[in-house]
């Protein structure tokens, strides 16, 4: 079977590489993915983007992008899309267009119960499965044939937990995967590891990113231990400096406590906040509120962001109530996803 995929994010791509454990050996990969997954189209970072600003400069390059992977699709048995709704929710739509009975699956579903809910229409008419990793994600959707709730697959990479809280010599920051978000934390960063004394202070860089990009990005890291394996260090770690993003909901299940930020450029962050109305951003939070329970764990936003603000939560952060609202979380999400897709895909 060729399956084209389309996973643009590197969280994507951390799901698709558990994905195809399950998959047959016959299955190959065309598109975009990870190239540790086989050989895409073109390296995850050129692909990267961050806010509406920064997708409009690359607008010529992503109809481009699109067109080759239609095209590419007509020697395609199905097509898995992952994440990434601002390109893929068009990519299906021409894709239905051009194979009307060609398979789409939709896994990452866009998080249209937190806003743009009209994208519920647009995925129900292009995809003909939709694998949810949210409990709560269909009761938005009319075709519930359509929608499966498969778990979360953060519970299949994740298999160790935390079961108690001992202070150690690991911090662990996560500034994100995108330049921007990189760039607008690295400053604060940097200052938290001169004032937290005595401690090895551990810098997540996903391994796509090459020496030079790193250099150019990230500035000075000399005072930290360089490390591309986030969730061995989530558990070896006493606390985490996470951007937000799927990153706080791996220390959120793995018990790691931490605290989460987001500095983005100020329009995009307006815009956002214009379209968002949820009371919180880190999924760990949203599924806490969902179930009428108190956040798990501290969200702090663009000002916000200060060396005076998180280093206030690293001292006095309650660790055993976080710890136990860890496992509380673990029982809500289930069960892993990667299997339960591997068997959609292969019906």
């Amino acid at each position: 079977m060729k399956l084209l995929v389309c996973a643009m994010e590197t969280s994507s791509n951390v799901h698709l590489k558990e994905l195809k454990k399950y998959l047959n050996d016959e299955v190959e990969l065309l598109g975009v993915f990870d190239k540790e997954l086989g050989t895409p189209l073109y390296d995850l970072t050129h692909l990267a983007i961050m806010g509406f600003i920064d997708a409009i400069k690359k607008l010529r390059f992503f109809f481009k992008l699109r067109d080759e992977l239609v095209d590419l699709a007509q020697d395609c048995d199905k097509v898995l899309l992952m994440d990434s709704s601002g390109f893929n929710l068009p990519l299906a739509k021409k894709l239905k267009q051009r194979y009307p009975d060609k398979e789409i699956i939709y896994y990452i579903l866009p998080q249209a119960w937190a806003w743009k809910k009209k994208r519920v229409i647009k995925l129900e008419k292009f995809c003909t499965k939709l694998c949810s990793i949210i409990p709560f994600e269909s009761e938005i959707y009319n075709d519930k044939e359509k929608i499966t709730y498969v778990g979360h697959p953060l519970l299949d990479e994740i298999t160790e937990y935390k079961t108690s809280l001992e202070k150690t010599d690991k911090i662990i920051y996560m500034p994100g995967s995108r330049k921007t978000e990189i760039i607008n934390h690295m400053g604060v960063f940097r200052e938290l590891t001169k004032q937290i004394k005595d401690k090895e202070h551990i810098l997540i860089i996903p391994s796509k990113f090459n020496e030079e990009y790193i250099k150019k990005t990230y500035g000075d890291i000399s005072n930290f231990t360089i490390s591309n394996d986030a969730h061995s260090i989530l558990k070896e770690a006493e606390f985490g400096f996470i951007c937000s993003g799927t990153a706080t909901l791996e220390a959120s299940i793995i018990g790691t406590p931490f605290v989460m930020s987001y500095v983005a450029k100020k329009l995009d962050y307006f815009i956002g906040r214009q379209f968002v109305k949820l009371p919180f951003i880190g999924l760990a939070n949203i599924f806490f509120h969902k179930m009428g329970k108190e956040p798990i764990h501290k969200e702090y936003f663009q000002e916000e962001v200060n060396v005076e603000n998180l280093l206030n939560e690293y001292k006095n952060m309650n660790r055993d109530n976080y710890l136990k609202n860890s496992q509380e979380l673990r029982d809500y999400l289930q069960f892993g996803s990667s299997k339960n897709v591997a068997k959609i895909i292969q019906n």
